[in-house]
């Protein structure tokens, strides 16, 4: 599978990229079975520290077996607070894990920005070993108005978490969508080991060397 290099193209446009003097930190969350050296995790705390960005690749215990109260608690020492130039970026099942902490955050609060890449609520048919994790899912009546910038990003080819049950996340967050064609579920197995997508919204497409195109769907 070739690595994608942009989103699909719509007619809505895009939100304008972070600058600068807007992001001074990024926390960014794997998902199961995943490490922080893993798919685009390295290239993406690389770029965004190069650019003096105060970037943690979380690591959550036990990857392989995870259990919801131990990564909650471990995203809550990693985020006790958050401002508006902190953005947090969730691959798969640690969007959900974000978006509990988030909800549980004494307000008020403001966080600059979200991005949730293959984000799911709800139990996978294809991960039953995960549904005691997901039983409870995720309020967020208090998460949506708090967030400044929120975005979902997915592939059309997604086989663990169905591209349908992204764009209901997104939907519940009031979220942009992103729309990447043939990216799977982002993984480095995929050949998926850069996300250009990421660096735009982040504000840091000029260091990749080419232009990435934006755009939602």
């Amino acid at each position: 599978m070739p690595t994608p290099t942009a989103p699909i193209a719509s007619d809505v446009p895009a939100v304008p990229p972070m600058s600068d003097a807007q992001i001074k930190r990024l926390l960014v969350v794997h998902g199961y079975g995943a490490t922080p050296d893993d798919h685009w995790f390295p290239w993406l705390r690389d770029l965004l520290t190069a650019r003096g960005v105060d970037v943690t690749v979380l690591s959550l215990p036990e990857p392989q077996a995870p259990s919801a109260a131990d990564w909650h608690e471990a995203v809550s020492a990693a985020l006790p607070d958050v401002d508006e130039q902190t953005w947090i970026v969730a691959h798969s099942l640690g969007a959900i894990t974000v978006l509990r902490r988030l909800a549980v955050l004494p307000q008020p609060w403001t966080l600059g920005g979200a991005i949730l890449v293959s984000g799911f609520t709800g139990r996978l048919d294809v991960l039953p070993v995960l549904d005691d994790f997901l039983a409870d899912g995720v309020d967020l009546t208090a998460v949506v108005p708090n967030i400044r910038q929120r975005h979902v990003i997915h592939s059309d080819d997604d086989t663990v978490v169905p591209p349908a049950a992204s764009a209901a996340l997104a939907d519940r967050l009031k979220a942009q969508v992103h729309v990447v064609p043939g990216a799977g579920h982002f993984l480095g197995s995929e050949g998926v080991t850069t996300l250009p997508v990421l660096a735009e919204l982040l504000g840091a497409a000029e260091a990749l060397g080419s232009p990435v195109i934006s755009g939602a769907k």
